[in-house]
């Protein structure tokens, strides 16, 4: 089994209203096993479900050398953390299903091949990414100008964490640090404490907040790309230091709002009543 980490970016998607894990992994999707083991199976124990189906497929159908091309990835669980997990591409999925019966197989496999054919789309199309995140948000009722805010602060992130890898942060929990460094000086709170004020459990932070939290987390992240390229930042430890003065940015403007208009910036509002969508959710690295 290869255990490799090299992935871009993870997402959610949603079959008949189940959620199964997926990340970008040398230029295609990978999915978590054991989410569609419980899709398919409706299994309690999904994780047990696969431990046993992996050794049966092993054993007795000759497995093996399909096994080798299984990947885990780093993706998150329920507990907001994140865990390797067993993933595997489309065409390792297909046989995999073939081994599980189930009624759901066949319109799973149709959902699966036009996941996958999009994704081949947007490596020729680089715009399509764009426009279907910009559809699932209208189609989950967002607000237009809302989803123009949530699509910049995509792209400003997305810039930031190309800095941050060409600096020598490598490490998922480096990316996790330092994001929580830029939002407890842009916010006086942690992501954590931000979900926590938000009602928001498994939920991306990114996607409940105001137009006012987008506007000042992007202006975070984007005072921090810019000390950091100014300064050459390198390293972890020299890329704190500019997260910090990044988000010292944003924090001191956040505070002359709040002086200037009497009210907070940060924010109990959320998103958990706009409408459900079998689409993808997004989650920044």
């Amino acid at each position: 089994m290869n255990n490799q980490l090299e992935q871009t970016s993870s997402k959610i998607a949603i079959f008949r209203g189940k959620e199964i894990r997926k990340a970008i992994y040398q230029d295609e999707w990978y999915f978590s096993i054991v989410d569609i083991i419980e899709v398919l199976t409706g299994s309690a124990n999904s994780r047990r479900y696969w431990s046993d189906l992996k050794s049966k497929l092993i054993n007795n159908e000759g497995f093996s050398q399909l096994y080798e091309k299984i990947v885990q990835l780093k993706l998150e669980s329920s507990d907001g953390k994140k865990y390797l997990t067993d993933t595997a591409n489309t065409e390792i999925i297909f046989r995999i299903i073939q081994s599980v019966p189930s009624p759901k197989a066949e319109p799973f496999k149709r959902w699966l091949a036009k996941v996958g054919y999009e994704r081949i789309q947007e490596i020729e199309d680089p715009e399509l990414a764009a426009k279907r995140t910009r559809a699932i948000y209208k189609a989950k009722g967002y607000p237009d100008d809302w989803i123009e805010k949530r699509m910049r602060g995509i792209a400003i992130r997305g810039q930031l964490t190309h800095e941050w890898e060409k600096r020598g942060v490598k490490e998922e929990r480096e990316y996790a640090i330092l994001t929580a460094e830029i939002s407890e000086a842009t916010f006086g709170l942690k992501p954590s404490e931000h979900k926590q004020l938000k009602s928001l459990k498994n939920q991306n932070l990114r996607d409940h907040m105001t137009d006012l939290e987008l506007i000042f987390t992007m202006l975070g992240e984007a005072s921090t790309t810019e000390i950091a390229v100014q300064k050459d930042a390198q390293g972890f430890r020299e890329n704190i230091e500019a997260a910090r003065e990044g988000g010292d940015i944003a924090g001191n403007a956040r505070r002359e709002l709040e002086k200037k208009s009497g009210r907070k910036v940060v924010s109990k509002s959320n998103f958990l009543d706009v409408n459900p969508s079998e689409s993808e959710l997004i989650s920044e690295k």
